[in-house]
């Protein structure tokens, strides 16, 4: 129980760039388990075997695969056994290591998330920006990239979406449970003793006051423009351009998110793959060329 009142508290503590019908996904289980509900072992260890072996990162033709999936948060240890997710900070290091790793000629992100947590984030989409040049960073949603995925994606040179996958989602939510008619029912009355007027303003054991939701509303707002001047810098355009076309929280196909300017082409983790494996092969190929004809100049 206390494990579920801990997830429950930094679910409805945070801000959350994600899917909202995963965020009511993932609240259902937590009130399922806080009640006693549990899934089948056996297939709870098949789903988390699954999980983990789409998590590894690979190398192929010197092109790392780095895998982004599930639910994204700066520290997955309190959410990983309800959701199955992914840390931004492993990525982070994973992401550091491929790129100062000589013998790997590209990076592609293989994204599949419904997004996740504020916390990490904006740092995480950042890191991958900043070393665009250094080699081709491609993020294929294969087949979604959603909010804070989105986001993350985005910041790569470029964002390919398979022919079936959903991107965008731009946009921040917040949760608060109202736990007041459920304490009554059961003849529980909290009580609060705090210093600081607004130190308790979203506890779940009252509704909350015009004061409070205005205060959750601001915080949402200001993580949501911080979300859309992101995302404005990575694909070349004005945060108020991102705002007005990009859906405001809306995902979009393949085709449309293309016609929107939110994905560069269409195409598959595989073909991604290949097309910079053949590239690399043609630069090497066109150096030694050119070192063939300065050494002809030479002679």
């Amino acid at each position: 129980m206390k494990t579920y009142n801990a997830i429950n508290a930094f679910i409805t503590g945070s801000l959350w760039p994600i899917l909202p019908e995963k965020m009511d996904a993932i609240l259902g289980v937590v009130e399922s388990r806080a009640a006693g509900i549990t899934i089948d072992a056996e297939a709870a260890d098949k789903m988390a075997a699954a999980s983990r072996d789409r998590k590894t990162a690979s190398v192929q033709r010197s092109i790392a695969v780095l895998p982004v999936v599930g639910v994204l948060s700066q520290r997955m240890d309190i959410m990983s056994s309800m959701s199955g997710g992914t840390s931004t900070e492993r990525l982070g290091r994973e992401f550091d290591a491929l790129v100062a790793d000589g013998s790997v000629d590209g990076i592609v992100l293989d994204i599949d998330s419904p997004g996740g947590n504020y916390y990490g984030t904006p740092e995480l989409a950042e890191k991958i920006y900043q070393a665009r040049g250094s080699k081709p960073i491609v993020a294929v949603a294969n087949s979604l990239a959603a909010s804070a995925a989105y986001w993350i994606g985005s910041a790569c040179d470029e964002l390919v979406v398979t022919p079936s996958g959903d991107v965008g989602s731009i946009g921040v939510l917040a949760v608060h449970n109202d736990c007041s008619a459920m304490n009554e029912a059961v003849g529980v009355k909290p009580t609060y003793i705090t210093y600081g007027r607004h130190k308790a303003e979203t506890n779940p054991d009252e509704p909350l006051s015009d004061d409070a939701r205005d205060e959750l509303q601001r915080q949402v707002d200001a993580a949501g423009k911080v979300f859309d001047a992101a995302v404005g810098k990575h694909r070349g355009l004005a945060a108020s351009a991102v705002h007005a076309t990009y859906g405001q929280g809306r995902c979009y196909g393949a085709k449309e998110s293309l016609s929107k300017g939110m994905a560069d082409r269409i195409g598959t983790l595989e073909g991604e793959v290949e097309r910079l494996a053949n590239a690399k092969r043609v630069r090497r190929g066109r150096r030694a060329s050119d070192q063939r004809r300065r050494l002809d100049l030479m002679k």
